[in-house]
């Protein structure tokens, strides 16, 4: 009878109620759940265990190699941290950084045009793609997903048909130097550009009212259009830039590889996407920040930085990087929960 009596206490417990709150985690533990400081947490913790591991992590010549190689994907995380906190997603920035590699190097080498030409029209190609993107999703109404995903088939297909699948090779000196000669022994003209575009983007998404619309449509489009924000506007106007930083992210790439590859960026938008949910932000939208998305970037390069001093296998480090990805969402759904 008491066994009983216990398992109907237990269905019948009333639910959670101002007056039977449902049980919380500690405040400390929802404040690194919230905001940017799980990710940071996350990455000093990291760097501490590669340092006790190998001696060449904490190397001055390590550590600039480490922000040389995230630079591309730091830019098209910054455009893809605009596009979620808005609620949505974009699976195209690899193809098209592709496609604008490969029109700075036809344009400058079997065009004749001249080369900073060529890289500026490539990036408006990229910024096209951009639009296009925006224009599908606002006014043809296709879900992003599959906006998105059609014009990655697009804008690879582009790419190989420009040169028939071959890469171009040999570009000036002066403009691959612009990825490896350091300023003050420590900014390549690729990291201060990034460096720039960074607290750019910062200061737009928390002080301008732009940026904040986009925290509104991402937590619920509707009640942000009633409220006055132009939805179509934002979003078409977030794609492009999110386009336009693919292309400015295909430039880098050609500058660092000196060559265009139609290949190039071949799963970048999912490192992309993990970069941004790493550093706090919501798939569900309305939550996330530039500075949460600097510490998920740099959590994707130092974990692969590390795992290669260690002679790790690439198939390991993508398992790694899958279980981090996991780990990250997993946080997420403990900070939707704690914050309602």
């Amino acid at each position: 009878m008491s066994t009983t009596g216990n398992a109907a206490t237990a269905v019948d417990a009333p639910p959670p109620s101002p007056d039977n709150p449902r049980p919380r985690l500690p405040s400390w533990v929802t404040g690194v759940l919230t905001g940017s400081r799980g990710p940071a947490l996350g990455l000093l913790a990291m760097c501490v265990v590669f340092f006790i591991a190998t001696p060449y992590f904490l190397t001055q010549s390590n550590l600039l190699n480490i922000v040389d190689q995230t630079a591309v994907l730091g830019l098209l995380a910054l455009g893809m941290t605009a596009v979620i906190v808005m609620g949505g997603i974009d699976l195209s920035v690899g193809a098209t950084l592709a496609l604008a590699t490969m029109v700075v190097g036809w344009l400058s080498h079997d065009q004749g045009w001249p080369l900073w030409l060529s890289a500026v029209v490539a990036i408006g190609v990229a910024g096209g793609c951009g639009l296009a993107n925006g224009l599908g999703i606002t006014y043809t109404k296709l879900p992003p997903f599959i906006a998105t995903l059609a014009m990655m088939s697009i804008a690879r297909g582009l790419a190989n048909v420009i040169t028939d699948g071959q890469q171009i090779v040999g570009f000036p000196d002066w403009f691959d130097n612009l990825s490896t000669t350091r300023f003050v022994g420590v900014f390549t003209a690729c990291t201060a550009v990034l460096a720039a575009l960074y607290v750019a983007g910062w200061a737009y998404m928390r002080y301008r009212s732009g940026g904040r619309a986009l925290y509104a449509i991402g937590g619920s489009a509707e009640v942000a259009r009633l409220a006055g924000i132009d939805v179509k506007k934002r979003t078409v106007l977030v794609y492009t830039v999110t386009g336009l930083l693919a292309g400015v992210a295909g430039i880098f790439l050609t500058m660092r590889l000196d060559s265009s590859q139609p290949s190039a960026g071949t799963g970048y938008e999912l490192d992309t996407i993990a970069a941004v949910v790493i550093g706090g932000a919501s798939l569900s939208g309305g939550v996330g920040s530039v500075t949460g998305t600097l510490f998920g970037v740099l959590i994707i390069g130092v974990l692969r930085n590390g795992l290669n001093l260690l002679g790790v296998s690439p198939f390991i480090q993508q398992i790694v990087i899958g279980l981090v990805i996991a780990l990250a969402v997993m946080l997420d759904v403990l900070r939707r929960r704690e914050t309602r």
